[in-house]
């Protein structure tokens, strides 16, 4: 198994309802999903995604947020446009006309395209002093604000990568599902940021998309936007299959799979659990006295734009002398400065032990040696677990759990009593969602929406055949 990244949404088209309920579907992609990556381009991937995960980001009236990937359909006439999306990020930006030192191509094959505001019917720019404005800010008083003057945003992250622009309000388009597989076009407005300037690696061309889609928790989210205009519970969930790459990203009252829940450790940037412990195989770590006697130093961060897991280097190090030691005769290379790795031509999951990461309220996530395992070559494997401490450029260490332990798990976000879930599922199968005001419950399956858009190979983008769906309510 080749480890994956992120992933990638085709045609993002969001949408606002007429009086009454309905259910919305965005077709979804899994990026570099079938193109093999060498152990340092997973590293690289994540070093460039941590420089602004694992720091405090600036918007400059107020709010916080961080990257990953989607992609969007915006405007009138709508035009596709590819961004990533991201859990711990607050913001939706693409890239707009006259945009300074934007990317003009991408290393990954998609064409990119700048947002034209003056090309669309229905754009239109916000005023600081509009309601609208304020509200994207938590409702504070805007420094400054004059008549006419526009809402601007200004994101910084650690790397020293910058965004800023200016927000407009436009129509986004989604497919909206009316039964059981099966959905028809629809289409709204929503607040986003017009970025006129790009720095760092925001402005060159590796992994580069026209924006990021932010599912985090503040006012400017995507999630807190519609749950604030009463259009959708703020609740969403995603799947990720490891096998063929398909899966579910749904917004909306999931009935079926049902999960057990950790709390969310509160006033955070990211979506942060408490970890109480960790079984290598049957054996419970003997991790140092008082490690996990404050909520701190438990905190993992839940984050499905990583490709590995990192872990502090009091859990590392006794992790991987567990793993490893189960096949003590192994004899170990160090890849790309950084991976452990071994030849092996047996049955992985018979060879090596299960990880068990044990969070509060009895929630445990199983991650099996497949999964955090991965193949460079036919007889050649790498351990994906990394030292968080060595890896991060200020010698944080931090618990970050990517998609190694999260693929193949239906992954349970519900803002509403602020909880994250998750129980292992297949996830190339149907969930159920219920429609708030009917009680109608639809099943929405990734490879059987029959009105959604097809999902075209771009270059070395294979389709994901995620199915996103938004579940409005009055």
């Amino acid at each position: 198994m080749v480890l994956r990244q992120e992933l990638l949404v085709g045609f993002f088209l969001l949408s606002f309802c007429l009086p009454g309920s309905c259910n919305l579907v965005l077709d979804v992609q899994h990026k570099f999903k079938g193109r093999e990556k060498t152990p340092n381009e997973l590293r690289s991937h994540d070093v460039r995604r941590h420089g602004r995960l694992l720091s405090i980001v600036d918007l400059e009236l107020g709010g916080n947020g961080h990257p990953a990937e989607t992609g969007i359909g915006l405007g009138t006439p709508p035009n596709d446009y590819y961004v990533q999306v991201d859990t711990g990020s607050d913001v939706l930006w693409v890239n707009c006309m006259g945009c300074s030192n934007c990317p003009e191509k991408s290393d990954i094959g998609v064409e990119l395209r700048l947002f034209d505001p003056k090309g669309s019917s229905t754009a239109k720019f916000i005023t600081c002093d509009q309601s609208s404005c304020s509200a994207m800010y938590g409702g504070g008083t805007i420094r400054d604000c004059k008549p006419d003057m526009l809402c601007k945003y200004t994101i910084i992250y650690g790397d020293g990568s910058a965004t800023s622009g200016d927000f407009v309000k436009d129509y986004i388009h989604l497919q909206q599902a009316v039964g059981n597989h099966q959905t028809t076009v629809t289409n709204g407005s929503i607040e986003f940021g017009c970025a006129a300037k790009q720095s760092g690696e925001l402005g060159t061309s590796s992994e580069a998309l026209d924006g990021i889609i932010g599912f985090g928790q503040a006012n400017s989210s995507i999630i807190s936007q519609l749950a604030a205009s009463g259009k959708v519970k703020k609740i969403f969930a995603h799947c990720l299959d490891s096998v063929s790459g398909g899966g579910i990203f749904a917004i909306g009252d999931v009935v079926e799979p049902t999960v057990k829940t950790t709390p969310v450790i509160p006033h955070q940037v990211h979506y942060n659990v408490v970890l109480n412990g960790v079984k290598v195989g049957e054996t419970t770590l003997d991790l140092p006295v008082g490690l996990f006697e404050t909520e701190y130093r438990r905190e993992a961060i839940i984050d499905s734009g990583t490709t590995l897991a990192y872990l502090p280097g009091h859990i590392y190090h006794p992790l991987m002398q567990k793993i490893l030691g189960a096949q003590p005769g192994l004899k170990l290379h160090t890849v790309d400065h950084q991976f452990t790795c071994f030849k092996y031509d047996e049955n992985v999951d018979d060879g090596f032990p299960l990880v068990t990461l044990l969070f509060v309220e009895s929630l445990i996530l199983i991650v099996y040696p497949h999964e955090y395992l991965f193949q460079i070559r036919d007889d050649m494997w790498c351990v994906g677990w990394q030292n968080s401490g060595t890896q991060s450029r200020d010698g944080r260490e931090v618990t970050l759990l990517g998609d190694l332990v999260l693929q193949n798990k239906f992954i349970y976000y519900n803002l509403e009593n602020q909880t994250i879930g998750w129980i292992e599922y297949n996830c190339t199968s149907g969930i159920k969602l219920r429609e708030e005001k009917s009680g109608k419950i639809y099943t929405v399956g990734a490879h059987r929406l029959s009105s959604a858009a097809s999902i075209i190979e771009i270059g070395r983008l294979l389709p994901l055949l995620l199915a996103f769906t938004l579940f409005f309510i009055q």
